[in-house]
């Protein structure tokens, strides 16, 4: 429940923040004054130390990290039944290299686009194992039935996918050093310990593949939240 209480607070407050912050003038758009802080910050900040919260966030990410297996192995078990031999190398490749503790870079993500807009791995097609796994790397609760699953899913990622066009068409360079992390976090990553240039990198590669894909090809933004987190800054050579 208390994750839920908390996806549910951030979309609500991702959404209300384009609507103030972003705003058509003469001038193009324009980023308002005021500043963001993480949902649950908004609550807790006036009674937690900043070192609280952080042990806080970092608590809620472990939970999120414990899908991550899943979701990778959901993606290895769909490689049999997608049609395209390439793609399904491509994919196996993928998956390979971060589970040897590789960074993905976005245009291997982009390359394999078409593998989840068609079955097994398109929104429509999920399983719900596969669901409830994203679910959690999203911080949503998994205790819903597959087609409230489902649709919660694609309403999330749609809210992400148009944030992420608007804050494209902003500029990174607009954002604070907080919300720059804090919108790498809403996408995955764990930036609580994350230098500021670092976290605009990555967020720089999450917008690199957001903004090319179709609303048709938004379950490869839904797994990316897994495929462009988990060894950043941890890879191997």
């Amino acid at each position: 429940m208390a994750l839920s209480r908390v996806s549910g607070a951030r979309a609500v407050l991702w959404s209300s923040l384009v609507t103030r912050r972003l705003q058509l003038g003469p001038s193009g758009l324009a980023w308002g004054a005021p500043r963001y802080l993480f949902p649950r910050q908004l609550l807790i900040r006036h009674f937690w130390t900043p070192k609280q919260q952080i042990e806080f966030l970092d608590v809620y990410h472990a939970l999120r990290k414990q899908s991550y297996p899943a979701v990778i192995g959901s993606l290895e078990k769909a490689i049999p039944h997608i049609s395209d031999g390439g793609l399904q190398w491509q994919l196996t490749d993928l998956c390979n290299k971060i589970q040897r503790g590789t960074h993905p870079a976005a245009q291997e993500l982009l390359a394999l686009r078409q593998c989840f807009c068609s079955r097994p791995l398109d929104m429509n097609q999920l399983q719900t194992p596969q669901m409830k796994a994203l679910s959690r790397a999203m911080l949503l609760t998994s205790y819903l039935p597959p087609p409230l699953l489902r649709r919660r899913l694609k309403a999330h990622t749609t809210v992400i996918h148009q944030l992420d066009k608007a804050l494209a068409k902003l500029g990174i360079g607009q954002l604070t050093a907080q919300e720059v992390k804090s919108a790498c976090y809403l996408r995955g990553l764990n930036s609580t310990h994350i230098a500021e240039d670092r976290c605009r990198t990555w967020l720089g590669e999450w917008l690199q593949i957001s903004c090319q894909l179709e609303e048709a090809e938004l379950s490869l933004l839904l797994h990316s939240v897994v495929l462009l987190s988990t060894n950043y800054l941890e890879t191997r050579h």
